[in-house]
């Protein structure tokens, strides 16, 4: 869905299941087949949310400096399990790549000449127990960012195939707790991450600009099984 389009530059929220370009396994329909313009920044194949994308060479450049310098700012919504010991952090470690045959991205100490450097700020927005919703914001732009450094810090995102979030990161569950959480997978079969704010300068008037998508239906259907079961668990009815 188109949210803001110029003769320089195109907004899109893009859905989860939608790839950013052609490639292996995706020989269907892809962003950039879809919208007339080049991506100044990815999603992953599974990650809901804002992307923009340039008109124009110029366009094009200007944005590209913009994330170069990070000044592009992009904040995402995720659930990810477990509940993290602080409401705010910053994960700083670097990231690369371990195989050209692995998907998954390394995960590596700050400083360590190994990969590049990586920060991730994040906070608590609500706590359920064995999931949290966050807020996370790119400090820098790297390959699977969010989701290798979540996994890093061992709070994996819900759904995640590559990084472990498919299964229960709990100890002993219950089967009412199994049973819950194959309900959550089966209304968001995704890595539960939407990149739902993003701010830039326009790339020829420098205005500042800020766009927001809201929280798609399998996401919003995830958080509201959250409500329910830290419901239950008060009540000691699960």
């Amino acid at each position: 869905m188109v949210v803001y389009e110029d003769q320089e530059m195109l907004v899109v929220d893009k859905p989860a299941g939608l790839a950013m370009h052609p490639g292996r396994g995706h020989s269907g329909d892809t962003l950039v087949e879809e919208a007339d313009g080049l991506p100044v920044h990815r999603l992953d194949h599974d990650t809901s949310g804002l992307v923009v994308l340039a008109k124009t060479p110029e366009a094009c450049a200007a944005l590209c400096r913009q994330a170069e310098e990070h000044s592009l700012k992009r904040r995402y919504t995720a659930v990810v399990w477990g509940n993290l010991p602080d409401d705010f952090g910053t994960i700083e470690a670097n990231i690369g790549r371990v195989s050209k045959r692995r998907s998954a991205m390394g995960v590596f100490p700050a400083g360590s000449g190994v990969g590049k450097e990586a920060l991730t700020a994040y906070k608590v927005l609500e706590r359920y127990g064995a999931l949290t919703l966050v807020e996370c914001e790119l400090l820098t732009g790297r390959h699977h960012q969010i989701r290798a450094h979540m996994r890093h810090i061992g709070h994996p995102l819900f759904g995640d195939r590559i990084y472990g979030g498919r299964k229960i990161w709990a100890e002993e569950p219950s089967e009412a707790f199994r049973a819950w959480v194959d309900n959550c997978l089966a209304l968001c079969p995704r890595q539960a991450l939407h990149a739902g704010s993003l701010t830039l300068s326009h790339p020829s008037t420098g205005q500042e600009m800020t766009f927001t998508s809201p929280l798609p239906e399998d996401f919003q259907a995830l958080l509201a099984e959250c409500q329910c079961w830290r419901s239950h668990s008060r009540t000691g009815s699960s």
